[in-house]
């Protein structure tokens, strides 16, 4: 099971108003929960003409502390920038996965943001009736179908995708050759030999591309 998360905020330096979740089990969306949350400061006008949560909408509402219990308990967690809703919540006790990040290294040259991806993949998911963009149910649901087409198209699980997370630094995209600029995990699915090829006959490769082809490849560092 993987926990899409989906956190709200008063501005960029934090303040949670709305947190979300959905579970993808076997290619299927379900468990959705979401709560309005009582933030530590005020609200700002930017925010909120994103969002459209005002004061009024989370006065007397939980605070994150008492929120966040339910939400937490998953091995993995998945979000579309995950490093900010990570910053952003309390200790969550799992492995994080990014789908913007994985997203950017299947599909070079995209915009990466969630409805931009959803339009530009035709992703079909029936989001929750009476929500909209950036209320955080609604986008956990855009990330569950972002996820679930990723795992599709690149046949990573779980732990295969906190790999792909670990390889900061790593080249995604051929630098020359007649692959240039296009993605080494695509690369690696319709002409394999080519990689295999290059790795065999090149002895001076950039060690961040020899590692990025061998994963491609599923060959051990």
């Amino acid at each position: 099971m993987l926990r899409v998360i989906d956190t709200e905020t008063c501005g960029l330096q934090g303040g949670i108003v709305e947190v979300a979740s959905v579970d993808v089990v076997d290619g299927q969306i379900i468990n959705p929960m979401s709560d309005l949350i009582s933030p530590d400061r005020p609200i700002s006008r930017q925010a909120m003409a994103i969002h459209r949560i005002t004061e009024e909408m989370v006065l007397g509402k939980p605070t994150i502390e008492q929120a966040v219990g339910r939400y937490q308990g998953s091995a993995y967690y998945v979000a579309h920038n995950a490093s900010f809703d990570r910053r952003m919540l309390p200790e969550m006790h799992g492995e994080w996965i990014c789908t913007m990040t994985l997203a950017r290294r299947l599909w070079p040259g995209l915009k990466y943001g969630n409805q931009a991806l959803r339009d530009a993949l035709n992703l079909e998911v029936i989001t929750p009736p009476g929500l909209h963009a950036h209320r955080a149910l609604y986008d956990c649901y855009i990330t569950a179908a972002l996820l679930i087409h990723i795992m599709d198209a690149s046949g990573w699980d779980a732990a295969e995708m906190v790999r792909r997370m670990q390889t900061k630094g790593l080249e995604s995209t051929f630098p020359f050759g007649k692959y240039r600029g296009q993605a080494i995990d695509s690369v690696a699915k319709k002409d394999p030999g080519y990689l295999h090829w290059m790795l065999k006959n090149i002895p001076d490769l950039k060690p961040n591309l020899r590692i990025t082809m061998q994963r491609a490849l599923g060959i051990d560092d």
